[in-house]
Parts: C-alpha cells; structure tokens; sequence
C-alpha cells in the first residue's frame, strides 16, 4: 500500500501560505501549514513529515531556526527554504546547515514541484536504505546467515538448538568466517534475547587494561580512577558476553575468568566485596584450541567450561556454493546503500570469485562486492569491476588444513588434482603441465590413492 507523502508548509504570510498548500495539495500530497516558525516546531515535535517547505525571514523564529529543530527531531525529513531577500550568504549557510534546497522569490511553480518531488524521492531512498541495513542484521528479529552449504545448514540447526540454554559455546574458524555473527543468532534466539549482548577482543589489551575492561574497578584503585566502573562482565549480566580471540588471554586473567563462570561472581579491580552476575559466555579463536591447550598456553580447565558446546565454522574456500549467493546477497545490500541499480554479475565475475580461494572469508568477498559496486555505472559488475591484482591471480592461496599447516606431500597432492581438474582429468596432459612423465603421474596419484579419482583418459 502507498503511503501519501507529508509535506508541512511554514510561512507567516496567510495569502503565500495558503498559496503553497494548494499547489501541494493538487500535487497528491498530504499537507499541513504553520503560520510561524514556532507554530511549526510544536507540529514538528508531535508529527512526522517527509518534507518542510518553510520561508526563511519570519519574526521571532526563521526558517533557519525550523530548519535546525527538524534536523534534531527528524534526522531523515527533507527542509526547503523559501526567501524574497536571497544572498549568496544566506544561501551557503542553508546548505552547511543541511537545507535540502533553496529557493530564491519570485520561484516558478514548476521549480517548487520538482525540487519538493526530488526532496522526496531522497527521503524515500533514505527510508530503504536504513530498512536494508537494519535487513542486513536481522531477519524478524534474528540474525541472518547466508548459507546453502550443508555443513553450515548442520550447524546453524545445532547453534538454534544450543540457543535457549545456557551453555558456554566455543566458536572456532579462521578470522572473516563469521564467528562473532554466529554468536549473534545464538544470542538473539535464546532466552536473552532482550538483555546485553556485548563484546571484547582480548587479544587488543595488555593483561592490566583486559581486566580493568573485563573486571571494572573501584574509586580509587588506582591513580586516575575517580570514578566507580563497572566491567562488561558485569554490564552483561543477564546477557551474553563474546570472547573473542580468547587464546590471547594471558594465563593469569584466565584464572580470574574461571572463577567468575565457576561462581558467578566477580570482584572488581580494587574491591573487596564480591558482585553475582549471571553471563553466558561465547568465546571464539581462529587458533588451533587443543594445541594451545597442549602446549599450555590455554588452561585445560577453562577450556572444558568454555567449550561445553564446540562449532567449528569452515572457511569460505571450503563451501564454494556460498559464493554465489553471498555476492548476490552483498550486490543486493550495496547497491541499495549506495543508491544504484546494480543487479547481475556478470558470468566472468562469478568464474574468478569461484576459482578464488579467499584468505580472508567472507569479509573479504564482502569487501570485494562493496568495491566492484561502487565502481559501477551499469546495471551489471564486471571483471574490470575487480582490483587488477583479483583478475590476475593465477597462484592459489596456501591454507591451513584442519587448523594445522599443511605437509608438503598434501601440497602437492592438492596441485596435482587441481591440474587433472583443470585439464579435464587428461593424465598426459597433466604430466606434461605438471614436468614429469606420465608413469611418475601415475605412481603419485597411486601413493596418494587418488588413482581412481582419475581413470585412464
């Protein structure tokens, strides 16, 4: 259903002001007038109006005046102003003072229709654009994860169904996967949906400011402290609290994090009374977990209470039937955002996306996506869309196999069926690419066991 839009007329003069209604009226809009610039901030204070059309030299209060309390009270509505006494001053600071428009008299009327109907299509794709945005991050009332990737699907069903109790999960991926959007949806579809969710990166903070940040501190713990903090520990009681990077705890706050999720209680840096909160913790890591606990880095301990509920969150490279539809997803959110009418990518786009192995996930396809958008005029992104460095790649990106660095062995396995792959499984072919003899080929793929991957061709 069409909403008619609201325009809201201020001019101290009766006969221009009745004048100016009844062109808008004709025009198919909603309209309202103020005979003072008072009389319209009190409306505005009460109503919501897409567009102000106000004079600017009015007693008591101007245009100006008008101009500044809807932008205070209305942030998206759209202010025109009207003067019989324009200067080139006057102008300027209507516009830094974020005038839409402003119209010298004596205006044509085909002047104030266009720039009233152009005032409203901004407001209109202002409107979109924060629908879209707000889209982006939920999806009636929960987070949304873009995803057609069966191991993805398995563990969004295991994350909805971990989210209503209060077990401590453990998220674990390389950085850009989607780790800290993961706790979002656990959060927001669990019983504290409603209460804080807050987050920290303990791998930006020396182990001092980490427990200031976590723990708070009393008034006068130390120099400078004037004031009562209280931690995000304690500001997300009742809510969730994100670890993130939790691997770069130093051990000696881990032991202070263990008490609180053992007690549930806290002291704050200089206090001496014990506070109760009730957090649910969600930490995540793009490290190997079981060998910094191995190695000793990680408290054995904490990680069993952190990781009652463990997921794992593959890379991008290793769910290439995402790619697709997160580009078009990200096509879709950007061109909105930036105002243009993007709405294919081309074939050759698609070919280099796919083929790309995407060090840094999602985040990075992302940020791939918002540039190419921006660097369109078309209705389509194309290749010369990309970074030159993008189009150009031939290498393939070395990654971690299983949270481990991969043996040389694994290297060459996975290059050698990239090679068979791309020539269409021809073993001589191959060969030849790869310099060796096609009975070296062989003998490979038969230590490597792939020999029936690729039968005699």
């Amino acid at each position: 259903m069409m909403i008619t839009p609201r325009i809201l007329i201020v001019d101290d003069e009766k006969i221009a002001l009745q004048n100016l209604e009844h062109i808008m009226k004709k025009e198919g809009y909603d309209v309202a007038g103020a005979q003072s610039g008072a009389g319209a901030i009190k409306m505005l204070e009460s109503e919501q109006f897409d567009v102000v059309l106000t004079d600017l030299k009015m007693e008591k209060v101007d245009g100006m005046q008008v101009l500044k309390k809807c932008h205070e009270i209305h942030p998206d509505t759209e202010v025109i102003l009207i003067t019989g006494f324009a200067t080139l001053d006057s102008a300027v600071k209507a516009m830094k003072e974020g005038a839409y428009y402003y119209i010298a008299k004596p205006f044509r009327l085909d002047e104030v229709r266009k720039v009233v109907k152009e005032a409203l299509e901004k407001v209109s794709l202002k409107m979109e654009n924060r629908q879209l945005r707000e889209l982006v991050e939920t999806y009636q009332g929960k987070v949304r994860i873009i995803t057609q990737d069966p191991k993805l699907l398995k563990l969004l069903e295991m994350a909805l169904q971990i989210a209503p109790t209060d077990c401590s999960v453990m998220i674990s991926g390389e950085s850009g996967t989607g780790k800290e959007l993961f706790t979002k949806y656990i959060h927001f579809n669990s019983k504290r949906a409603q209460r804080p969710l807050l987050a920290i990166n303990c791998g930006t903070f020396t182990n001092e400011l980490l427990a200031n940040e976590l723990f708070g501190h009393e008034k006068g713990a130390y120099t400078g402290a004037d004031s009562v903090k209280k931690g995000l520990i304690e500001m997300s009681s009742g809510g969730t609290l994100f670890l993130d990077e939790v691997t770069e705890m130093a051990p000696s706050m881990q032991v202070k994090l263990l008490r609180v999720i053992q007690e549930k209680e806290l002291m704050r840096v200089g206090g001496t009374e014990p506070i109760n909160v009730d957090v649910r913790f969600i930490a995540a890591t793009n490290k190997n977990i079981a060998d910094a606990v191995k190695n000793g880095h990680f408290r054995n301990d904490l990680y069993f209470r952190l990781n009652v509920v463990g997921l794992h969150i593959p890379p991008l490279a290793e769910r290439k039937s995402d790619i697709p539809l997160l580009s078009y997803y990200f096509l879709k959110k950007y061109s909105a955002i930036m105002g243009k009418d993007v709405k294919e990518l081309s074939q050759e786009v698609l070919e280099i996306l796919t083929n790309y192995e995407f060090p840094g996930n999602v985040r990075e396809l992302e940020n791939i996506i918002e540039r190419g958008v921006a660097l369109t005029n078309g209705n389509s992104l194309q290749s010369a869309n990309l970074s030159e460095d993008l189009r150009d790649l031939t290498i393939r990106t070395f990654r971690k196999k299983e949270g481990r660095i991969p043996t040389l062995d694994e290297h060459e396995e996975s290059y050698i069926q990239w090679v068979l792959n791309e020539v269409s499984g021809n073993k001589t072919l191959a060969a030849q690419v790869l310099g060796i003899d096609r009975v070296s080929l062989w003998r490979k793929l038969r230590k490597n066991k792939a020999d029936d991957e690729f039968p005699e061709s």
